[in-house]
């Protein structure tokens, strides 16, 4: 469920929430694994602090704009930062890309599919999107397991499409259609 007045999700085991620059340390150690690095698009390698710092920064304008949504994903009793999630906002096609990532400690306990199930309902029904979709390295199954486990469906492949670390890599699209 989404709170326009706080601008967070609340789902039945997290709080997707804004960030906070405190959370800044805590994204720099997650981000500087390299298996994180090596699953994202543009994530640069290393990531410190600093980098961490910037990058929440633009998150309350882009909100605000409605550029982009980023939100941390927290464990509702806790509040511990378990990762990231965001989607564009491409407004004149009512459509946005999604991305994530969690921390390597926390893989496995089904966080992404949860904030990413959220996250679409988000995009349909608060920010009133067509469409939802998202990329990943077919090195990293993982994902696609995430977005196929919330209702979406591969739409296409883009063969050696990336360059990372001197190897080329395929990028998969996923997308999920506002049925509603």
């Amino acid at each position: 469920m989404y709170s326009p007045q706080t601008n967070t999700i609340t789902t039945e085991r997290l709080i997707l929430r804004p960030f906070q620059l405190s959370d800044a340390p805590q994204v720099s150690h997650f981000c500087n694994n390299y298996n994180i690095y090596k699953s994202t698009l543009s994530l640069p390698h290393p990531y410190p602090e600093e980098a961490a710092t910037a990058w929440i920064k633009t998150h309350a304008d882009n909100f605000k704009n409605n550029k982009s949504y980023e939100f941390a994903i927290t464990d509702k009793a806790t509040g511990q930062l378990y990762g990231a999630i965001g989607l564009s906002n491409h407004q004149h096609n009512k459509n946005g890309e999604l991305g994530y990532w969690i921390g390597e400690e926390h893989w496995g306990f089904g966080y992404a599919t949860e904030a990413v199930k959220a996250l679409i309902d988000f995009a349909f029904t608060q920010k009133g999107y067509h469409k939802v979709w998202g990329r990943f390295f077919t090195s990293n199954p993982a994902s696609g397991k995430v977005m196929e486990k919330v209702g979406m469906v591969k739409e296409g492949l883009l063969a050696q499409h990336v360059l990372k670390d001197g190897k080329f890599e395929d990028l998969a699209l996923y997308g999920i259609i506002n049925k509603g």
